[in-house]
């Protein structure tokens, strides 16, 4: 982990040289925590989650305006009519 040269100068890693003491031991904590957490999910080859994905998009599709549009009655963003008197 550690190599002390001949000069006396400390090498280490770059995250142990960032932080030091107990907030050492609490940076260490909090990445033991987020690395059991990661081991933990349930891991889906990328293909399958391709495959998840394309059936999911297609199932809905009928449903997505930015494929099928939005009929000028429901549209809130419609230009607004004007009404003038002449």
């Amino acid at each position: 982990m550690y190599s002390r040269p001949a000069d006396g100068l400390r090498i280490c890693h770059p995250f142990e040289c960032a932080v030091s003491g107990s907030s050492r031991v609490e940076a260490m904590k909090k990445v033991v925590q987020q690395l059991q957490l990661e081991a933990g999910l349930n891991q889906v080859k990328v293909s399958q989650a391709a495959a998840d994905l394309k059936q999911f998009c297609l199932q809905n599709a009928q449903h997505d305006p930015l494929l099928t549009g939005v009929s000028s009655s429901t549209n809130p963003f419609r230009p607004q009519k004007v009404c003038s008197f002449l």
